[in-house]
């Protein structure tokens, strides 16, 4: 009997799988709650990594480990290895205009030469920029910055706390603003820009390599931990994503993505050229607002969730003419930092409870609709969607996204897919150890 643990260290909460390589099965589960907010400190992701593992049965039995996170976040590090500031996370949009200026400086074609993607709020670089620009004390302390993800591996590492030792992998890097995918190489002029001089980046991990091991104080053996992955590679990879299927996952976040063999660089910026956990690439495009829409949308009603579903499946397909943009916290896709919701057609007509549930849901999927069509208009293929993530459960979204898309919805098990994904790069990680000890 051989274990893996993959790890979900996403930005609600931190969730652990072990999982029976012999079986394909998850035999332990363990979780814990991440603080809420735009930023946070590093140390809780920490807390809650160990609150996880330990919920989970430790790390006795396991093999390996991996950790996928959620992606772009800014960990600054003074030289000792320690949290400057608490993290600034994606979904903090207070750098909107650092972007742009990352955009001038570079040009539009220039940056996506150079990372693949169009700069927006949530990217690492801006956030990086906005720090040296606001928080100038904090700025010439920075000596290392890292994802979420790294944190906790390098955290979780017998090379903790030497800033040296932080190791990362290609899919969260390309989400960074200062990485180049199709080279696998930081962009040193970007990072300059940002802060004016060269910091300690991540050093790459290939997919299947261990990037070093468990301290021995958390884990006597010392398993190896794998490079980890930003979330929605992660993700692709616990669905089992293939060409031709289009992954929609709706948590926090919204998102659409699929694997291609070839670097994906969309001219217009609407789509992200990040990289895949596993040599490949990952074109994805990525809305603000997702499942908090519905749970919104819930509470303003003052009923539950499976109530609320019946409620927007009592009413017509459009909603009467009810129209709702939900950018209830900016929008990122498209790249509309300050906008706000927006409720039209509002007549005695269309007013009613039902029609607003509606509305709140095909609101939310029209943003992840439109992506598909983008992705597909690029040479993305898009053969079915493939429907994951919290609010994928409610009745009403699996139904009116069986409307609204126009390829076949498939909706699969609710599953902790991120980290399912990790516990097979530990697997690939616990496999190759043992071929190179042989």
């Amino acid at each position: 009997m051989t274990f893996v643990m993959g790890v979900d260290s996403s930005t609600q909460s931190c969730k652990v799988v072990v999982r029976d390589i012999e079986t394909d099965l998850v035999v332990r589960t363990g979780f814990a709650s991440h603080p809420p907010g735009t930023e946070v400190h590093p140390e809780a992701w920490w807390n809650a990594l160990i609150e996880a593992v330990t919920s989970a049965g430790g790390m006795a039995e396991v093999g390996a480990i991996s950790i996928a996170g959620q992606q772009h976040g800014l960990v600054a590090l003074d030289v000792d290895g320690q949290p400057l500031r608490p993290a600034l996370l994606w979904n903090d949009t207070r750098s909107s205009h650092e972007a742009e200026d990352i955009v001038e400086r570079f040009g539009k074609k220039g940056i996506l030469e150079r990372t693949g993607s169009l700069p927006v709020a949530a990217t690492t670089s801006t956030k990086l920029l906005w720090v040296a620009r606001n928080e100038p004390q904090v700025a010439s302390r920075i000596a290392a910055v890292c994802l979420p993800h790294d944190y906790l591996s390098w955290r979780l590492s017998s090379s903790y706390p030497n800033i040296d030792a932080l190791f990362t992998d290609r899919s969260d890097a390309s989400g960074t603003g200062y990485f180049n995918p199709e080279t696998n190489q930081y962009d040193k002029e970007i990072i300059d820009f940002c802060i004016g001089r060269q910091i300690v980046l991540p050093r790459l991990v290939d997919d299947d390599s261990a990037a070093d091991t468990v301290r021995v104080e958390l884990a006597p053996h010392e398993p190896p931990i794998s490079a980890g992955m930003g979330d929605n590679a992660s993700a692709a990879r616990g669905m089992g994503l293939t060409p031709g299927t289009l992954g929609v996952s709706l948590g926090t976040s919204g998102t659409v993505f699929g694997i291609t063999e070839s670097p994906h660089r969309d001219q217009d910026g609407y789509i992200s050229g990040f990289a895949s956990g596993d040599g490949r690439y990952l074109p994805l495009v990525c809305t603000l607002n997702a499942a908090r829409v519905i749970t919104w949308g819930a509470s303003l009603l003052g009923v539950d969730l499976d109530t609320f579903a019946e409620l927007a499946l009592a009413a017509p397909s459009g909603s009467a003419g009810l129209i709702f943009t939900p950018y209830l916290e900016g929008e990122r896709t498209p790249n509309l930092p300050d906008a706000t919701g927006s409720l039209e057609g509002i007549s005695l007509t269309s007013g009613s409870r039902e029609n607003f549930a509606r509305a709140c849901v095909e609101g939310m999927l029209r943003n992840l609709v439109a992506a598909t069509k983008v992705m597909e208009s690029s040479g993305v293929s898009a053969e079915r969607i493939v429907l994951i993530g919290g609010a994928s459960t409610n009745p009403a979204v699996q139904q009116i996204a069986r409307e609204m898309f126009s390829a076949p919805v498939e909706i699969i098990s609710p599953g902790e897919y991120v980290a399912l994904g990790a516990s097979r790069q530990a697997e690939t990680t616990l496999k190759s150890a043992k071929r190179d000890r042989s």
